[in-house]
């Protein structure tokens, strides 16, 4: 699908690091439509028969990570055109976890919805704390999971992602009521696995923490993401997350939708939660709420 992509930038320095610059493509915003998924996949696919030491995922905008998915195209495609979209860009993103190095995503401001699905396919998260604005003030960034605010739930593996890196529960009801985390509600919940001292330190912060993981290939040889909910070690604790949270979170969409997918990662593996994502987003998108949710969000982005 992405023969004629061009790649993105890949910078290789004397360790053998490579960085991958995710340039912007909507206007200084990262967004992560179609032509940006085709290009990350030519990308990595470059990326291989250089054996690189390790992976950093970098964001050239100034401003953030990646705002998210391209909702206004998402809600043009028919029904099968969504089904295979999300269905590639799952694929992609996993090519990622198919690399034979140590990757992390290094986070310099908002990381959303499918931006964040995207770095938590990484095995590491590292990010920076907030840079000023024009006018010198700091203000804490979002990142998370927030569709369940627009009435559909995550598509890339979101609902399997988040609860592995930080507390089960808490993360679960977050993505069920797409409530997002600033930067300094993120550190605390223990979502980051390392964070710079400032934007600037970002990059070299990000390719010390791969120097020190090598060993982190030897426990995704199945070519799953390193941290998700099937793992050995978040397995029990989310398990238990779910079983607290179904009695009340099954009752209505879009939280139902997320547990069903957390449950079907849990009972049938990686694959079954991916399923289930892409078919209830599909199918939530559709419904009445989540019609008028999306079509809100277009007309206030168009303002």
């Amino acid at each position: 699908m992405s023969s004629l992509a061009a790649a993105l930038p890949i910078d290789i320095d004397a360790d053998r690091l490579a960085t991958i610059t995710i340039e912007p493509n909507h206007g200084p915003m990262v967004i992560l439509d179609r032509a940006l998924i085709q290009r990350l996949e030519a990308t990595i696919i470059a990326l291989r028969p250089q054996n690189p030491a390790g992976l950093v995922l970098a964001s050239g905008s100034p401003r953030l990570f990646i705002a998210g998915a391209d909702l206004k195209s998402i809600d043009a495609m028919t029904t099968t055109e969504l089904e295979h979209y999300l269905a590639y860009g799952q694929r992609v993103f996993g090519l990622l976890c198919t690399l034979a190095c140590p990757t992390a995503a290094a986070i310099n401001g908002a990381a959303l919805g499918g931006g964040l699905e995207l770095a938590m396919h990484c095995d590491g998260l590292i990010a920076a704390p907030p840079a000023p604005g024009r006018d010198g003030t700091i203000k804490p960034y979002p990142v998370g999971l927030p569709e369940a605010g627009l009435s559909i739930c995550p598509g890339w593996g979101g609902t399997n992602l988040l609860p592995a890196r930080m507390e089960p529960r808490e993360a679960m009801e977050r993505t069920c009521e797409g409530r997002t985390l600033t930067f300094d509600q993120a550190v605390v919940a223990g979502l980051f696995d390392e964070v710079a001292p400032g934007q600037a330190e970002l990059l070299g912060t990000a390719k010390a923490w791969l120097k020190r993981r090598a060993d982190v290939v030897g426990r995704r040889r199945d070519g799953l993401p390193l941290r998700w909910l099937g793992r050995d070690g978040p397995r029990n604790a989310a398990h238990a997350a779910l079983v607290e949270l179904l009695p009340t979170r099954m009752a209505a969409d879009p939280g139902r939708a997320c547990l069903l997918a957390v449950r079907a990662g849990l009972e049938h593996g990686w694959g079954a939660a991916l399923v289930v994502e892409r078919t209830e987003l599909n199918r939530l998108r559709h419904e009445p709420a989540g019609k008028a949710a999306i079509s809100a969000f277009l007309s206030k982005s168009k303002v």
